[in-house]
């Protein structure tokens, strides 16, 4: 299942995100939060597995999802999974070619236990109908 949250800078998305990770570990220690950078190590619970990308020869949505699959191949009891600023972390733009990646994670993500969540910045009202489908 994949979840988005969405909005305009500064429309308190990350917030969201932290709460909503320091909710689930409260319950569950599979969870894995992707980032660009360490803006959220101060802010998440230990037991959350915090992944810089900055660490990673990752480059597009492509390797990204390879890089995800990577993850639930070594993490088979892995329940949740957080990406903080899609594109940021992708280090790639364009709705269509998130469009295909959300497509593929979804698939991916089908027959599995776990939850993907992803933060995307920008007006709602832009998004195409296949992306305001997860929001």
């Amino acid at each position: 299942m994949i979840k988005i949250i969405a909005g305009e800078k500064g429309t308190g998305k990350t917030a969201k995100l932290v709460e909503d990770i320091n909710t689930a570990s409260r319950q569950d220690n599979n969870i894995v939060c992707i980032e660009r950078g360490n803006r959220l190590d101060q802010l998440l619970k230990p037991n959350v597995r915090l992944i810089n990308m900055k660490e990673y020869p990752v480059e597009g949505f492509d390797q990204l999802l390879a890089f995800v699959g990577g993850i639930c191949s070594k993490d088979y009891d892995l329940t949740h999974i957080y990406i903080d600023s899609i594109f940021k972390v992708a280090n790639e733009e364009g709705m269509d070619k998130l469009e295909t990646f959300l497509t593929k994670l979804d698939l991916f993500l089908k027959d599995t236990p776990v939850t993907a969540m992803i933060i995307l910045s920008g007006k709602t009202d832009d998004f195409p109908e296949s992306i305001k489908a997860y929001l």
